[in-house]
């Protein structure tokens, strides 16, 4: 027989930061609660984690905890009620003639110049700008056992990348990263209808999206993906 060794939620511990500026909101301070990066995180306790609205970036696992703010939603689409959009429905249209492969490892020198196009251009303002090969080894390369690499590829070139990571019931979209060269294939909607497709050929549930914050325009399009779940007081509800 063999023994559960998952520690109970109820242990685990969280480190607190301090408040700093807000990376979606101009107006506000933001704290972050990090897990214990000391503690060994199973798939079974990484899914827990993520059905409390916790997410992983890089090496760390976390949830925003800001005194007098909750504007940070987690979300989640279920995967086999989705119904796509004309627009979305248009998208993927646009896109078949991609090849996309799930791969189990990343190819640092071709990934990361992509990677940094991407944030030079979508992301200048933002505090990973600018982009650096040690940032995104760290961001990007600390990859779990249960993480995967969704590539899409033109004519055999790279010019979309999703990290994705396997959960109990669904999968967790961690990062999207494409070529702004691209633009029109609109290859970030592109590339959640492709998780969600994954998600349903696995025979997953869910397909985690994130954080929604209403205020934020960079987040808007996490509502449009729908039916949508959102976390409110630690109960999961469609979003109306």
């Amino acid at each position: 027989m063999t023994r559960d060794v998952t520690p109970d939620i109820q242990s685990i511990r969280l480190f607190l930061t301090e408040p700093h500026e807000c990376s979606y909101l101009d107006d506000r301070s933001a704290s972050t609660a990090f897990v214990d990066p000391e503690l060994a995180v199973d798939i079974h306790l990484y899914s827990r984690l993520s059905e409390l609205g916790f997410r992983r970036s890089g090496r760390y696992i976390y949830a925003p905890r800001c005194e007098g703010c909750q504007a940070c939603i987690a979300t989640r689409i279920p995967a086999v009620d989705f119904k796509p959009t004309r627009q979305q429905r248009r998208c993927a249209r646009r896109n078949q003639d991609l090849t996309i492969r799930v791969e189990r490892i990343i190819d640092h020198d071709e990934h990361y110049p992509l990677y940094q196009d991407y944030i030079a251009h979508r992301h200048s303002d933002g505090d990973m700008y600018p982009p650096t090969r040690c940032q995104y080894d760290d961001f990007i390369g600390n990859l779990l056992d249960n993480s995967r690499i969704m590539e899409f590829r033109l004519e055999g070139k790279l010019i979309c990348a999703a990290i994705i990571d396997l959960l109990d019931d669904g999968l967790s979209a961690i990062y999207t990263y494409y070529s702004p060269a691209e633009d029109k294939r609109s290859l970030g909607t592109f590339s959640i209808l492709s998780q969600i497709e994954l998600a349903r050929e696995l025979g997953l549930q869910h397909v985690y999206l994130g954080y929604w914050i209403k205020q934020c325009a960079k987040m808007a399009y996490k509502a449009n993906f729908r039916p949508l779940e959102i976390l409110i007081k630690n109960q999961w509800r469609r979003a109306n």
